[in-house]
């Protein structure tokens, strides 16, 4: 059996490099409901659904030692996050179950710890833990005209944590990847006087992207 020839050879001696971030993301609210919705009189089930989305994306990552890097990872993100309602009685198109969607355009700014495994070849797995802060560039958060909206503030932070591989060929790294990514921050700008926003107390992100990285 032949030896396997060792594509890119020199490249855990570079002190840093770059690539670029092609993703979807599943993402969806997590909830918390207001006493208030215990004597709504309008609103009988408010639950979030999980929706898709697309993320793209840059990278830079510098080399900390054999084992471990940091890697900055900035994307925008299409996001699209479902609430599902269930009225006590039919609005003026006489539905009794209505979805509102909350659309989002996210400039994302993660930075990240990656550990990873010796090589195999040209095979090598990896984890990463790190933190991001989100900006929405589509907050509705100051809407005026807004009785039929649910207000979503316009930053967020929280913590990422990941698993990823590296197959490198003669002239990149492809590196797919799999990560958990929670917002810590109430990003629900509640309105008392909005009946789809005023059942829910407190809205935090949820997500998990699929990623792939082509570096260099």
């Amino acid at each position: 059996m032949g030896k396997v020839e060792l594509n890119m050879y020199d490249h855990d001696s570079k002190p840093y490099y770059f690539g670029i971030t092609v993703g979807i993301n599943l993402a969806r609210f997590q909830t918390e409901l207001h006493p208030r919705f215990l004597q709504s009189d309008s609103v009988y089930v408010g639950e979030p659904l999980n929706s898709g989305g697309l993320t793209l994306g840059l990278s830079a990552t510098a080399r900390i030692s054999n084992r471990f890097q940091v890697r900055f990872n900035p994307q925008l993100m299409f996001i699209e996050r479902n609430i599902f309602y269930k009225l006590k009685y039919p609005d003026l198109d006489g539905r009794t179950e209505v979805t509102k969607k909350v659309e989002s355009v996210i400039m994302s700014f993660p930075l990240q710890v990656k550990f990873q495994s010796d090589r195999i070849g040209n095979f090598r797995v990896y984890t990463l833990a790190g933190f991001k802060a989100d900006i929405d560039m589509a907050s509705n958060a100051r809407a005026k005209k807004a009785e039929e909206l649910i207000k979503i503030e316009k930053h967020d932070f929280g913590p990422e944590f990941g698993i990823g591989f590296n197959f490198f060929f003669p002239s990149f790294i492809f590196s797919p990847e799999i990560k958990i990514s929670n917002g810590l921050r109430n990003i629900h700008a509640r309105d008392e006087n909005l009946r789809f926003s005023n059942v829910f107390d407190k809205i935090q992100s949820r997500m998990i992207v699929f990623s792939i990285h082509l570096e260099g």
